[in-house]
């Protein structure tokens, strides 16, 4: 009988996983798909010569983050690669803002789109500077993050603190107006902000366009050199090398709770793993509260406020094998390995106010990734492989285009949404298309039958709007991995922090199960290989 039970071999289940198997537990995890990896995989489906990530791409949580960093991955044979730029975002005009490796760069093309930009983008740096650090730290730990938090206001006293706070609570497009007098601040901005589900006229929407920003600036956006999978083969090396177990196309259909505990999980094919200690859920908050967990077992106001849950954004993404280089208008795309195509904030208000609507965007904004140029070993030499995303709403009242699509996602319906993605590609990049050597479509019914936690494709385990973080993720009062059922420990991206790959969830159920069960002496070498600094500077492949 092993000590825990893992549900899900995400890389927020396999990062439990493995802490647990730090401290000495018998562990086994179990997947529902035929491979482990969750959102975080890579295949060669598109074309044999090109590897395409299927979910998740680039990692700048993951380079920051001090779970992944004490996990010291780079000894199974994990390296990091980066573009030579970080991202971009061209306008139709030609012009383009550029996040830069180094800060003196980025600096420099933001003043040429405004007389005090870069100093204006300096200081917003400098400000990541002092409370960068302490910030992550209370990000990446759990609700409440006291002596993250304590360390956080002890940096700030006399410096700002209240002003910081207002800046993280600022919506993006006020934040934009207030820091910058050009256009390309505030789109570097804004447009990190909806790689969550913010709109730019949303509240908390400037400070994780600013968290983003200044995660890009400090560890880039880098990739997994060989592909995404790679990532995910370094946890599963790490964790068989301890002694964990790993068991894939095992789908959990129930947890079984004895006098209140959790004490075991049932199979799909009928069969009962118990568990010793402890059960962490690697799955959706609505997956584990309304069908893993028996509802006899949860108190009625959780029930009542599971119905309130929010999901964040549906996605529609396309992968492409290309022939050669992205044919940008705007040269200084070319080498950024993440792109963002919207022309001007206002684009960007018009996409997610049409989303808000219930319609289908018709100019969506779209992020692209340019794989081989930020890793050369994902396609042949002088091609790309590529990919784009954007969004949709979940319940479709109507489109803004003019293509009638209703959300069926039939084939037909999911040709003309990638053809509309591709029109949007090509009015910064005149030619894509017949680049194109082959293709492949994931509509949200699609992302979400390859990997059950992303319902509709919603890559964040829930919306990222400040009402349901912090103490309200995933529900009010749930801001903890405990549950309301012994041993029961939630570990996906719907707990706080919430979504990106970061292994924070995960870490932060482990210790849950640590402290509940283990002997005073077990935690120590667990804890020690976490009190390390948030920068992963670890051996990199130059972009």
């Amino acid at each position: 009988m092993p000590d825990a039970v893992v549900i899900g071999a995400g890389p927020n289940g396999l990062v439990a996983a493995n802490l647990l198997a730090d401290a000495g537990w018998t562990v086994e995890v179990l997947e529902e798909q035929n491979e482990p990896g969750g959102a975080v995989r890579s295949d060669r489906g598109v074309h044999p010569d090109y590897v395409n990530d299927l979910f998740s791409s680039f990692y700048p949580l993951a380079a920051a983050s001090p779970v992944l960093s004490a996990l010291r991955l780079y000894e199974q044979g994990l390296v990091w690669s980066h573009a030579p730029r970080v991202l971009a975002h061209p306008l139709t005009d030609g012009r383009c803002a550029l996040l830069e490796r180094d800060t003196a760069d980025t600096a420099a093309g933001l003043e040429a789109f405004g007389a005090g930009d870069g100093a204006a983008w300096q200081a917003l740096c400098g400000v990541w500077d002092r409370v960068g650090s302490d910030l992550v730290d209370a990000m990446f730990t759990p609700f409440p993050p006291l002596r993250a938090t304590a360390r956080l206001a002890a940096r700030l006293r006399g410096a700002g603190g209240l002003r910081l706070a207002r800046t993280m609570l600022l919506p993006v497009r006020r934040l934009g107006d207030e820091e910058f007098r050009g256009e390309a601040g505030r789109l570097l901005l804004a447009g990190n902000a909806l790689h969550a589900d913010l709109a730019p006229e949303a509240a908390g929407s400037g400070g994780f366009g600013w968290l983003m920003s200044m995660l890009g600036q400090t560890c880039g956006f880098p990739v997994p050199a060989g592909g995404a999978q790679s990532l995910t083969a370094a946890l599963v090396r790490r964790l068989q090398r301890s002694g964990g177990l790993l068991r894939c196309g095992e789908r959990v259909v129930g947890i079984v709770v004895r006098s209140g505990r959790a004490v075991a999980v049932r199979t799909a094919i009928g069969e009962t793993v118990p568990a010793r200690r402890a059960v962490l859920a690697d799955v959706s908050v609505p997956a584990l509260y309304g069908r893993l967990v028996d509802s006899r077992y949860l108190p009625g106001p959780l029930l009542a406020d599971l119905r309130r849950f929010q999901w964040d954004f549906a996605t529609f993404k396309v992968d492409w094998a290309l022939d050669g280089p992205v044919p940008w208008t705007a040269e200084g795309a070319a080498t950024a390995g993440t792109v963002h195509l919207a022309d001007g904030m206002d684009e960007l208000t018009r996409f997610a106010a049409q989303i808000a609507m219930g319609q289908v965007p018709d100019r969506p904004f779209v992020l692209f990734g340019q794989m081989t140029t930020a890793d050369a070993t994902r396609s042949p030499a002088g091609t790309e492989s590529a990919w784009a995303y954007t969004h949709v709403p979940h319940g479709i009242r109507g489109d803004a285009g003019e293509d009638g699509i209703t959300g069926a996602w039939d084939p037909r319906e999911q040709e003309m949404m990638a053809n509309r993605v591709e029109a949007q590609v090509e009015r910064f990049a005149p030619g894509f298309r017949s680049g194109i050597r082959a293709r492949r479509i994931l509509a949200p019914p699609t992302l979400e039958a390859m990997n059950a936690n992303l319902h509709g494709g919603a890559l964040n385990g829930g919306t990222t709007a400040v009402h349901q973080q912090l103490v309200f993720r995933p529900l009010p009062g749930l801001g903890r991995p405990e549950t309301p059922v012994e041993g029961l420990y939630l570990a996906s991206a719907g707990a706080h922090p919430g979504g990106g790959v970061h292994g924070a969830p995960g870490a932060n159920a482990a210790r849950a199960a640590l402290r509940r069960r283990a002997p005073s002496g077990l935690l120590s070498r667990t804890q020690r290989a976490l009190a390390t600094p948030f920068v992963n500077a670890r051996p990199e492949k130059a972009g």
